[in-house]
């Protein structure tokens, strides 16, 4: 026969009385407030709560400039059998809507790249996961001097893999990244990628694979880093296959503009016998008057 198991009940934290005393202290709350502040600043008196076994809070209204929704607290409390109450603490809390500064953030996590100058100077990280130990020399002058100059390795530290992941995944996402191509050159795409411009200069190391430095004056992207998917007007090859070139003017030819045409204009026939009249009358005779 199986005995019956009763089930615990949970023990339920009784509510804080509050206490008539303290409750009734609000002169006492003001005047310990009016200590720590301005003229002035303690408004209303709005509640009094019962934090706990004859400790009781008396909330007033902030009436500071730029704390909107802030509270002034004052705790008192009470001793067993006392007649009186005694303040415990004094506070400026925040309420529902108030104004709060943002959570503290250390600088590496604060601080963006856009935020730093030319001229600031960055801490020294000791550890950057973006960073890994160089070449240490080795005593062989061949060997070193294949890692130190024509690898590029005589640093203290040098690009881990994952530093180089980060650097082309942010330009890749960036202003100069891959854009799509299209021979009918329609909006946002371009005719041909910087891994046909004769413009480009390819990094070293693996990054070369994929990025370069634009040296054309003429590009928006001139002395950037860009992706071999990137692609603009300044293109090397842009307008080749176009029928209208620009056809370079011959050294040495002159263009004479001051040349004028003339062309005679016929006369009319009336004319024509108008002026052969005038002619006859006008012209001398060798013979003289005939006589009977």
């Amino acid at each position: 026969m199986t005995s019956a198991t009763s089930t615990p009940r949970r023990s339920r934290s009784a509510r804080p009385k509050l206490d008539a005393i303290a409750a009734e202290a609000v002169d006492l709350a003001r005047a310990a407030l009016e200590e720590v502040t301005e003229p002035g600043q303690v408004g209303e008196h709005l509640r009094a709560e019962a934090s706990g076994d004859r400790v009781v809070t008396h909330v007033f209204d902030c009436m500071m400039p730029g704390y909107r929704g802030w509270s002034w607290v004052a705790i008192l409390v009470r001793a067993p059998r006392a007649k009186s109450a005694t303040v415990a603490e004094t506070a400026l809390l925040p309420g529902e809507g108030a104004l709060l500064a943002p959570d503290w953030e250390p600088w590496s996590e604060r601080l963006k790249p856009e935020d730093v100058g030319a001229d600031d100077l960055m801490p020294y990280r000791e550890y950057d996961e973006r960073l890994e130990h160089g070449y240490e020399n080795t005593g062989d002058e061949d060997a070193d001097r294949v890692a130190n100059w024509e690898l590029g390795l005589g640093r203290v530290r040098v690009l881990s893999p994952e530093g180089r992941a980060d650097a082309a995944e942010r330009w890749a996402e960036g202003e100069f990244g891959p854009r799509p191509t299209s021979q009918r050159r329609r909006r946002g795409t371009v005719t041909a990628n910087c891994a046909s411009c004769g413009f480009l200069s390819k990094l070293d190391g693996s990054l070369r694979h994929e990025f370069g430095v634009c040296t054309n004056e003429w590009s928006p992207a001139d002395g950037r880093v860009v992706h071999l998917g990137y692609g603009c007007g300044a293109h090397s090859e842009t307008g080749k296959d176009d029928g209208d070139r620009e056809i370079p003017r011959a050294t040495g030819v002159v263009l004479d503009e001051l040349d004028v045409e003339y062309q005679k204009q016929a006369q009319s026939p009336t004319a024509e016998a108008g002026e052969g009249a005038i002619g006859a009358a006008e012209a001398p005779t060798d013979e003289g008057p005939k006589g009977d």
